[in-house]
């Protein structure tokens, strides 16, 4: 393993590949994925469903289910090797140095056991608190969520609470060991416009006081626009382009991106117009394309995209993107500098 996939970031992995092993075949859900988080970042994972968002985000806690299987590749966090620890290893830094908030809080929460009881169960699991002490940071975390009457909201059970308020419990629970990476898998999905701005807001100003790093992964380009550093597009169980958020948004380079930001209304246009939709149907992931997987639904698409998968194209220090036409308008712009010169040499 190379030593610095360890030590340069929080969060490295490489050419991550994962399948699910059905009855009806093998699901290629991960395809030589490859991201890294640095200390104190909101990295955001945007994408279609079953794009392999969700999956390259669980495999940092080893929550990948069955049939799920790593096939390739490497995952490091925080000094961790996690592809090759343990369960029991692996339960020590779930909750304690990785946390996670899943996308339905009244499904996350164990609708038996009191909101005070779920929060205890990670701080009694993974500090020396008593149970006197663990209730008392319980209480201390309800607050620094912005739930109302602490005290009393312990001893309430998940469906005596709005689902506002589940997921700020969600978030409590998360929070409980301070860990140094927050996974929110569409953490607004099941909230209202108003509720979402909260949640989000609070997200990061808790980011700001504990420093901790957080992958946000949403279907919503507003909500990476104005909490993310950086982006990671996924497209068919791959990263088709990553960059800062300015990048992606001002700049983006593969047609896929440039789909979504197309298909996203502006508030700012001064005259409406109609959205665009990405034609066609996503990736069957039992039978993925031989070369681009975007290729079947992309507008612009060329021969060698059906047959061949493009190598990374680096735009910049901080954006790349994996898209034949990057290559093309390389070949155009160095032929044209040859035609100048060849004329310039003729006079």
């Amino acid at each position: 393993m190379n030593e610095n996939l360890v030590n340069d970031n929080l969060v490295n992995i490489q050419n991550l590949r994962l399948s699910f092993f059905t009855p009806a075949g093998e699901v290629k859900a991960l395809n030589d994925v490859s991201l890294f988080v640095r200390e104190g970042e909101v990295l955001g994972i945007v994408g279609e469903s079953g794009s392999g968002k969700s999956v390259t985000a669980y495999t940092l806690m080893g929550l990948v289910p069955r049939p799920g299987r790593l096939i390739g590749g490497e995952v490091a966090f925080n000094g961790h090797a996690i592809h090759l620890m343990t369960e029991r290893e692996l339960r020590k830094i779930r909750g304690n140095e990785v946390s996670i908030i899943f996308q339905d809080p009244m499904t996350s929460l164990n609708p038996l056991y009191t909101i005070g009881n779920q929060i205890m169960e990670g701080i009694l699991l993974h500090t020396n608190k008593n149970g006197k002490e663990a209730k008392e940071r319980a209480r201390e975390l309800l607050q620094l969520v912005g739930i109302n009457e602490p005290e009393k909201r312990l001893k309430q059970y998940p469906h005596e609470l709005s689902g506002g308020m589940r997921q700020r419990v969600m978030i409590a629970i998360a929070l409980a060991c301070e860990p140094k990476l927050l996974i929110a898998d569409e953490p607004t999905t099941a909230l209202d416009v108003t509720i979402q701005a909260q949640i989000l807001e609070l997200m990061m100003d808790l980011k700001k006081k504990l420093g901790m790093a957080i992958i946000l992964i949403t279907h919503d380009l507003g909500v990476v626009a104005g909490t993310c550093d950086r982006i990671a597009v996924m497209y068919a169980g791959k990263v088709i382009e990553c960059g800062t958020t300015d990048e992606i948004f001002y700049s983006p380079s593969h047609e896929y991106t440039k789909g979504l930001l197309q298909s996203v209304p502006n508030i700012y246009e001064r005259e409406h117009k109609k959205l665009v939709p990405i034609e066609g149907q996503p990736v069957d992931m039992l039978n993925p394309p031989v070369g681009c997987p975007f290729a079947p639904r992309c507008r612009s698409c060329m021969k060698i995209c059906l047959s061949k998968m493009p190598a990374y194209t680096n735009i910049s220090d901080t954006h790349y993107s994996a898209c034949w036409l990057l290559d093309k308008a390389k070949f155009e712009k160095e032929k044209a500098m040859l035609d100048a010169k060849g004329e310039a040499g003729n006079e």
